[in-house]
């Protein structure tokens, strides 16, 4: 309680010292114009323009009532100021006797200058660097997200920061929180890549405005916005395995709505065996996913605005030994075989009314649906659940103020169905599992520039009232401090919450032999988080060399935390509350060097150190290296008619769960081996096609035969937790995109 004390006494206050103007920059085709200079005539105060061509320059100090915008390869345009709070800026490009050709390649990774807190935003330069066939294969480039798997059988995936299990990082798709309850389990791997328009990635405690569960960081996925993507993509995927991703994107706009409609579809791998332990190296996934979004007008024009997005997603996935028949053997204690099918229906909208440049009410609502019925060996698993997410937020810039508050209302029912299809192996743990989460809350949110835009502070408060466990602050505060154009320096501090959906965020649970022992009523995972960044951004006068040194520590302490304990019984696991030392400390620095706008390079170094303290012991917590690198390459010529992309993963030991209990045959080592895993592709455009081909896991390495007890999964002991590693070795790819661009 004292640290929340100590965290609202920090809350920046909602004072004001000056007004500010806010503006874009574009050029005739009303493109945006990024790092555009800003500024007043007669003077060095100015600013660069953001991604969408965006600025936001302080009246305070001005020598004239002019202000002035610069491009390289364009006309300067200067506009006088009187009682504007907004402001257009049209540039036009330079004419000469000869042909001037200004182009501009935009970065795959972009950290902001302006957003005080620190966000890598990974753009579709970057995701177009590997495959990408699904969310969970868009961070193959990135040293801050590890994308680490949670049943080996059936492929499914968790996003980790920070070394931290995925659960305690918020991943919201277009800011909405869609991945969560039995979402988690497949929900990162039901996106596809063709879908994503930018991923945007912070580390730490972050705004309280999406709510009180981010812990490690968050990911915002934002889908293609139907007014600014292809008219028409098409895109075919196969891999070596024969795996086959078919997507199709089509939009088209007319007045000041916009549409998008999306179609994706997976079909089945050949069965694979390449460790002959007799199970299935990928499982069989059938996927279908339609999706359309709707969009009206512009939210940061005066008026309405709309954005509509309706869903819909059927999977399957077989996997076990290669003898097993879905059909015929579901639930058998004859051949082993997991089957997974799930519906999944689902809403968004964000919708608001603009009433000038100063004030702003928007609604955000989200509802889906998941029916699931899942086989894993003789446990059946039915599931349903239905989430209702709403939101009504009011924006109110004012001087050197940004201010934000509002209401939020979650709804969550959750309804599992636990049955044993056979008693070969003794379990406790049959049931029905049901969860009803009723959660209004209250929050405000105010951003406040400081020292002619050198210093930015963050407040933000939210409380929120649990049916179950009552009120429940969360306070957090971040700053940003410029100390040059391109130095900059970013602190935060926070806390986070979040109640635990056992079986789905946990699926090993089900799918091993272990027996569950409840020993206690679960209480909310809460922890606080603190960290600290740095970044350094750099370029020569004439633009031939630039990159950026980025460098953060980040320091995560629980107060309460549920992790299965695996290590005290080898055919239990334990579920309690941990209430002691539980840390988790992390390190990471990145560099990125671009030179001639041709070559890209980027070394980055993660060190984790996630342990507990049992008694005087301290325990690492399993599957986290402490020490990681990781080594990226591109290469694109002036032509742009290939580039060339290759990154090198290197993984340290990590700790296993203990199996020193179970029969010396069953037995596993408790760290893993270092390992080294190298990707590349290489994709060549001509026309209106992009030809695209690859090889994931080069020099196949693989964590042979994963499974402890693979040759009786029937026994006490069969267990999928003690997976570290690639299991399905290299793998080769071969895929084709087509694009007509809007007009």
């Amino acid at each position: 309680m004292k640290i929340q004390l100590f965290i609202v006494g920090f809350l920046c206050p909602f004072w004001v010292l000056g007004q500010t103007i806010l503006g874009k920059v574009t050029n005739h085709k009303k493109e945006p114009l990024i790092g555009a200079s800003v500024y007043w005539q007669g003077t060095s105060v100015g600013v660069l323009t953001g991604e969408k061509g965006e600025f936001e320059i302080s009246i305070q100090n001005m020598a004239s009532k002019k202000l002035i915008a610069h491009y390289v390869g364009f006309l300067p345009d200067t506009i006088e100021i009187s009682q504007q709070t907004f402001v257009r800026f049209k540039l036009q490009e330079k004419k000469s006797l000869g042909e001037l050709l200004v182009k501009g390649r935009r970065n795959g990774v972009i950290i902001s200058d302006i957003n005080p807190i620190k966000t890598e935003q990974i753009t579709q330069t970057e995701l177009g660097k590997s495959a990408c066939c699904d969310l969970a294969g868009c961070f193959e480039t990135q040293t801050t997200v590890q994308p680490q798997t949670t049943n080996v059988i059936t492929n499914s995936k968790e996003l980790r920061i920070l070394g931290l299990s995925g659960v305690y990082n918020q991943v919201l798709i277009d800011g909405f929180p869609m991945i969560q309850g039995l979402t988690y389990t497949y929900g990162i791997s039901s996106i596809p890549g063709t879908l994503v328009d930018n991923i945007y990635v912070s580390k730490g405690a972050n705004s309280v405005l999406q709510g009180f569960e981010s812990i490690s960081g968050q990911i915002n996925v934002e889908t293609k916005e139907p007014d600014k993507s292809e008219r028409l993509l098409l895109n075919a995927y196969m891999n070596n395995f024969m795996e086959k991703h078919l997507n199709g994107n089509y939009a088209f706009k007319k007045g000041k709505w916009s549409n998008q409609i999306a179609l994706h579809t997976v079909q089945a791998a050949n069965k694979i065996d390449r460790d002959k332990d007799g199970f299935l190296d990928l499982p069989q996934l059938t996927r279908y996913m339609v999706f359309n979004k709707w969009k009206y007008g512009n939210e940061k024009n005066w008026g309405w605005h709309s954005r509509i997005g309706l869903r819909f997603l059927n999977e399957q996935r077989i996997g076990g030994q290669t003898s097993f028949d879905a059909q015929r053997d579901k639930g058998s204690s004859n051949v082993y075989g997991q089957f997974v099918s799930m519906n999944q229906p689902e809403f968004t909208t964000k919708t608001g009314y603009r009433f000038n440049d100063k004030h702003h009410i928007v609604l955000f609502a989200s509802a889906f649906h998941q029916d699931q019925h899942s086989y894993f060996g003789t446990v059946k698993y039915l599931a349903q659940q239905t989430n209702f997410y709403g939101n009504i937020q009011h924006e109110w810039k004012y001087k050197s103020n940004d201010l934000k508050t509002g209401i939020s209302y979650r709804y969550l029912q959750i309804n599992e169905n636990i049955a044993f299809t056979n008693a070969i192996v003794q379990r406790s743990f049959a049931g029905n599992y049901s969860r009803l989460e009723n959660i209004p809350g209250l929050f405000a949110e105010n951003t406040l520039r400081l020292f002619k835009d050198k210093l930015t502070w963050i407040g933000g408060l939210r409380a929120d009232h649990h049916n179950n466990f009552g009120f429940i602050i969360t306070p957090r505060t971040l700053i940003k401090y410029d100390i040059k154009p391109k130095t900059i320096v970013r602190a935060n501090i926070g806390t986070g919450w979040r109640t635990v959906n056992l079986f789905s965020e946990n699926i090993g649970l089900l799918v091993s032999s272990r027996d569950i022992i409840f020993e206690e009523q679960l209480q909310p995972e809460r922890a606080l988080n603190l960290g600290i960044n740095f970044t350094q951004k750099f370029e020569t006068a004439n633009n031939h060399f630039s990159g950026y040194f980025s460098a953060d520590f980040y320091h995560t302490d629980f107060q309460n935390q549920i992790f299965p304990d695996y290590d005290s019984y080898s055919t239990k696991a334990i579920i309690k509350n941990f209430t002691g030392t539980s840390i988790s400390n992390g390190f990471q620095a990145e560099l990125y060097v671009k030179i001639w706008s041709q070559f890209e390079l980027k070394a980055g170094y993660n060190y984790l150190d996630v342990y507990r303290e049992i008694g005087e012991t301290k325990q690492n917590l399993p599957f986290n290296p402490m020490h990681k690198f990781i080594t990226t390459f591109s290469y694109k010529p002036v032509s742009e008619k290939f580039h060339l992309d290759m990154n090198l993963h290197r993984y340290g030991e990590q700790r296993l769960p203990n199996t020193s209990q179970n029969p010396t045959e069953f037995q596993r080592p408790d760290f893993s081996k270092p390992y080294t895993i190298v990707n590349a592709q290489f994709t060549y455009t001509f026309s209106k096609f992009e030809l695209y081909t690859g090889c994931e896991n080069i020099f196949d390495f693989r964590q042979l035969q994963p499974i402890v007890s693979w040759q009786n999964p029937f026994s006490p002991y069969f267990d999928t937790s003690s997976v570290w590693g690639p299991t399905r070795g290299r793998e080769l790819y071969l895929g084709v995109r087509f694009k007509i661009n809007a007009k």
